[in-house]
C-alpha cells in the first residue's frame, strides 16, 4: 500500500450514498437464494459477476431488480446489511445513511416491516458493537407513479423512529423530480430529511428542479449541474453538499475515464463534495476504493482527501453532538498522520 492508500485506509469519515441492496454481492447472494429455494439464472459466482456489465443505468437496474428478488425473510435483510456496515468498517466508516427501495420488495409480496426488521436489527448491532452509526433513507422509484410512492409512504409512517429521509431513485431519464412534488411536500411535513438523485443521467435542469420543486437539502450525485454556471453558483450559496460517487459513474458511462471526472473542478469551484460508493457490489468498489481511484486518477492529495471527509460528516444528517465527535476524530487523525510511519511501501 501507498502513501495515500495508507491514508485513506485510515481516514475516519461518513459515506451518504450507499444503497444497501447495492452491496449485494454475488457469494451472499446466491448463500441467501439457496436458503429461500430460489432459482437464479446463473450456474456460479463468477458467472453472475460477468453478467455485472453495463453500458447505461438501465442495463444496471434491470440486474439490480433481478438480484434481490432472492431477498424474502427478516434474517436476509439484516445479513445484506450487516455484510456492508462490517466492511464500511474496515473502510473506517464512522457513519453511513444507506438508501433502501420498499416499493420494490413490497411489490413482491414482502412485507415492509421485514424489511425494516432486518435492516434496523443489523444497524443496531453495529451500532453498539463497533460505534459505526447509522442512518435510514427510503428512495421512492421514481419510474413508478406518485400514487405508488405516497402510498409508500404512508407505510412508512409506522417506522419514522428508523427512518431519518425520504430520498429518489431508480430510472433518471424522463421521470424529472417534479413528478413526485406532492410527495416531498407530505414528507416534508411529516418531519423527514430531503435528498433526490439529480443530474446523474438526467439533464442539469433536473437538479434544478429538484432543489425548487423537491425542496431538497442534499443533492445525489449532481454532475450535470456543472453544465449550468448559474446552477453551480446557486449551489455554492445555498451550502448543499453533493454525494458524488466516481467509480459509479465511469461504470455507468457519466465520465469515459476517471482522470475526466468533475470532482476535483466542483471542488475548486466551491462545491461541496462527498466521496460514495453507491452500487458497491456491481460498481467494483466500496468507498475507500473510490477515494483510492479519485487520487490516483486525478492527483489528489492527503489534504484534498481530508476535506472530503470533512464535508461528509458536516453534510450528515445526525445530532451535533455525535457531529463534534466525529470531526474531533478526523482533525486527530489528520494532525497525527506520519507517513513515514504508517507501515507502507513505497510504489
Amino acid at each position: 500500500m501507498n502513501q495515500i492508500g495508507a491514508f485513506i485506509q485510515g481516514l475516519p469519515k461518513a459515506e451518504l450514498h450507499i444503497h444497501i441492496e447495492g452491496s449485494f454481492e454475488p457469494e451472499l447472494l446466491f448463500a441467501i437464494a439457496a436458503r429461500n429455494g430460489i432459482a437464479i439464472p446463473y450456474e456460479s459466482v463468477d458467472e453472475l459477476r460477468q453478467a455485472y456489465a453495463f453500458s447505461e443505468l438501465q442495463d444496471f437496474l434491470d440486474i439490480y431488480y433481478q438480484g434481490m428478488t432472492v431477498l424474502r425473510e427478516e434474517s436476509d435483510f439484516y445479513d445484506l446489511t450487516r455484510a456492508y456496515l462490517a466492511r464500511a468498517k474496515d473502510d473506517t466508516v464512522r457513519h453511513v445513511e444507506m438508501f433502501f427501495d420498499p416499493q420494490a420488495h413490497t411489490a413482491r409480496g414482502v412485507p415492509f416491516e421485514t424489511v425494516i426488521a432486518g435492516i434496523t436489527r443489523a444497524m443496531d448491532e453495529a451500532a453498539a458493537d463497533d460505534d459505526l452509526s447509522s442512518g435510514l433513507i427510503l428512495c421512492i422509484l421514481r419510474h413508478l407513479d406518485e400514487e405508488d410512492g405516497l402510498a409508500t409512504l404512508e407505510q412508512a409512517l409506522a417506522f419514522k423512529d428508523r427512518i431519518i429521509g425520504i430520498g429518489l431513485d431508480s430510472s433518471e431519464r424522463g421521470h424529472p423530480p417534479g413528478k413526485f412534488a406532492r410527495l416531498y411536500e407530505k414528507a416534508r411535513a411529516e418531519g423527514f430529511r430531503l435528498v433526490a438523485h439529480a443530474g446523474e443521467e438526467g439533464p442539469a435542469s433536473y437538479v434544478q428542479e429538484a432543489l425548487d420543486l423537491l425542496r431538497i437539502e442534499r443533492i445525489d450525485h449532481g454532475n450535470r449541474a456543472m453544465e449550468d454556471p448559474a446552477l453551480v453558483e446557486r449551489i455554492v450559496a445555498e451550502g448543499l453538499a453533493l454525494t458524488v460517487c466516481p467509480l459509479s459513474n465511469l461504470r455507468l458511462g457519466g465520465v469515459p475515464s476517471l482522470d475526466q471526472h468533475p470532482l476535483r473542478e466542483m471542488a475548486r469551484r466551491g462545491l461541496k463534495v462527498t466521496v460514495n460508493s453507491d452500487d458497491p457490489a456491481y460498481f467494483g468498489g466500496y468507498v475507500n476504493d473510490n477515494f483510492v481511484a479519485v487520487a490516483e486518477a486525478l492527483s489528489l492529495n492527503e489534504e484534498d482527501l481530508a476535506a472530503f471527509a470533512h464535508t461528509s460528516f458536516e453534510a450528515a444528517f445526525i445530532g451535533e453532538p455525535r457531529r463534534r465527535r466525529l470531526l474531533e476524530e478526523l482533525d486527530s487523525y489528520i494532525a497525527d498522520w506520519q507517513p513515514e510511519t504508517a507501515g507502507m511501501s513505497q510504489p
